[in-house]
């Protein structure tokens, strides 16, 4: 069995492709020059079922082709593609470009709907995103010490509003809330800028980055016909680290459709911290 891996930044791509090792697959990674991490080509060093390519993110014939000659027939998207980058950084190839000019569009969503059918008409399936990860989406209910306490729960209460909004434009996945109010939306920059951006907006507003400890409450949502194919929410460690550092004191995300990196450690360090995170279903 063959399987086409897609990597962009960060871990998502090496739980994949760890994960899709277990299963007993060869792993065909089409690695993306302005993203990936290079510890990539380790792995394929180190395991002869596992083929590492370099290709921009605009070489989309280049793409195609690779997974033809690999004889891939099914593949994954894993780990994240800056959205920045996807539209100011790539140089089209002229399949990329006519699929560009032919975008009614030019969100993150219908990008890549658009690339994942053109792959799709030459006979490479796209799956979800989670089809090999399906322990690490978090299950629902409070999965730290703390639960919200009754602020927090008006937060997320109407940062769900907010957010589920936004997400239907396919603009962003994430809010930032302070006394039911919306601090930060999400756009192209991310989730830990986003949420790194309410900490300094907060802090020109009162002064003393002291007295933001526990007022922030950070909504993460997936959105309403959200493609598991690409872009799935991911929270890890990294979002702790940022929520700490703006001064935040709770996560809600949602349940079954959220990727949690690195669990123990994850829910340790929100422990530590006294953050309460909750995954519920909208």
């Amino acid at each position: 069995m063959i399987l086409g891996l897609i990597a962009g930044n960060g871990r998502f791509p090496f739980l994949l492709l760890d994960a899709a090792r277990a299963q007993g697959f060869s792993v065909v990674v089409a690695a993306i020059r302005e993203e990936t991490d290079p510890e990539i080509n380790h792995r394929a060093a180190v395991d002869e079922r596992i083929t590492v390519h370099w290709l921009s993110l605009g070489e989309l014939s280049k793409l195609i082709e690779v997974f033809q000659k690999e004889d891939v027939k099914m593949a994954v998207m894993a780990g994240q593609v800056k959205h920045k980058q996807i539209f100011s950084s790539i140089r089209p190839d002229w399949r990329l470009a006519k699929l560009l000019l032919n975008l009614g569009t030019r969100s993150t969503d219908t990008l890549l709907s658009a690339v994942a059918k053109v792959l799709g008409d030459e006979g490479i399936e796209l799956l979800s995103s989670t089809a090999f990860l399906e322990p690490l989406l978090a299950a629902e209910g409070v999965l730290t010490d703390r639960s919200p306490s009754d602020d927090e729960r008006k937060n997320i209460e109407y940062g769900l509003g907010v957010a589920a909004a936004v997400a239907g434009f396919d603009i962003g996945q994430t809010v930032v809330v302070a006394a039911q109010a919306c601090v930060a939306v999400e756009a192209m920059e991310g989730t830990d800028a986003t949420i790194e951006r309410a900490g300094r907006l907060m802090e020109s507003l009162v002064g003393d980055a002291s007295t933001l400890d526990r007022r922030l409450t950070v909504v993460k949502v997936a959105k309403p016909n959200q493609d598991m194919r690409f872009d799935v929410p991911v929270i890890g460690v990294v979002t702790i680290e940022a929520m700490v550092k703006a001064g935040a004191s709770c996560l809600s995300v949602e349940a079954g459709r959220t990727l949690l990196f690195d669990r123990d450690e994850f829910v340790t360090r929100a422990n530590l911290s006294g953050i309460a995170i909750v995954a519920a279903r909208r």
